[in-house]
C-alpha cells in the first residue's frame, strides 16, 4: 500500500491496523481487503470525497479512452494465458516462444498508447502516475525474461497493476465493471 500510495509505510500501516480494528478491513498474510462494513463506508465517503473528480471532464475523457485500451488489454491477456489448439482454447504453457514474443510486443505497443492516457489522468489525480510506473516496471522485468510479470498473480505483474488501476478508476468515477 505504501508503494502504491507513495506514502509513509509506518503511517499507512497504522491506518490499515485501525481499519482492521474498526472492522472495515480484514488482514491475512500481509494482505488487506475491505470487509462488508468497509465497502459500506466507502460507498458513503466516495461520492462526496471524489465529487470534483467525477465532474472533471479531462478525467472523464481520459477514462473513456482508457476503456478502449482496457478492452484490448483483456484480449491480449487472454491471448497470453491461452493458445488455440484444434480450435479449442488451452492454457498457454509458454513453450511457443514466438507466440509469447509476439504477445509481449503487442502488450508493449499497447503500453506505449496507455501510458500517456494514464499520465493525463494523473494531472487530475497525481497518485494515478504511480500506476504508470508500476506498469513500466513490470514490462522492464518481462524484458529481462521474467515473463511471470505479464499476468502472474504472485508478483506485481502488468495485469495486476492494470486491474488495480482500473478498479481505482471505477470507484473514483462511480462506474461498474463491464464483463
Amino acid at each position: 500500500m505504501a508503494d502504491l500510495l507513495a506514502g509513509d509505510e509506518i503511517e499507512i500501516a497504522a491506518h490499515l491496523a485501525q481499519a482492521v480494528a474498526d472492522g472495515e478491513a480484514v488482514s491475512a498474510r500481509g494482505a488487506f481487503m475491505l470487509s462488508p462494513k468497509g465497502h459500506s463506508v466507502l460507498a458513503e465517503v466516495y461520492p462526496q470525497a471524489f465529487e470534483p473528480l467525477r465532474a472533471d471532464e479531462a478525467l472523464r475523457k481520459g477514462y473513456a479512452q482508457f476503456e478502449v485500451v482496457n478492452h484490448e488489454l483483456k484480449r491480449l491477456i487472454t491471448e497470453w494465458q491461452t493458445l488455440e489448439v484444434a480450435g479449442e482454447p488451452v492454457p498457454n504453457d509458454h513453450s511457443d516462444a514466438q507466440h509469447d514474443s509476439r504477445t509481449i510486443d503487442r502488450i508493449a505497443a499497447l503500453h506505449d498508447r496507455a501510458e500517456p492516457l494514464i499520465q493525463s489522468m494523473a494531472l487530475c489525480l497525481p497518485r494515478l502516475a504511480r500506476y504508470a510506473e508500476r506498469l513500466g516496471e513490470a514490462l522492464d522485468r518481462v524484458d529481462d525474461g521474467q515473463i511471470e510479470y505479464i499476468s502472474g498473480a504472485k508478483v506485481s505483474s502488468y495485469h495486476t497493476a492494470w486491474f488495480e488501476l482500473h478498479e481505482d478508476l471505477l470507484r473514483l468515477l462511480d462506474r461498474k465493471r463491464e464483463e
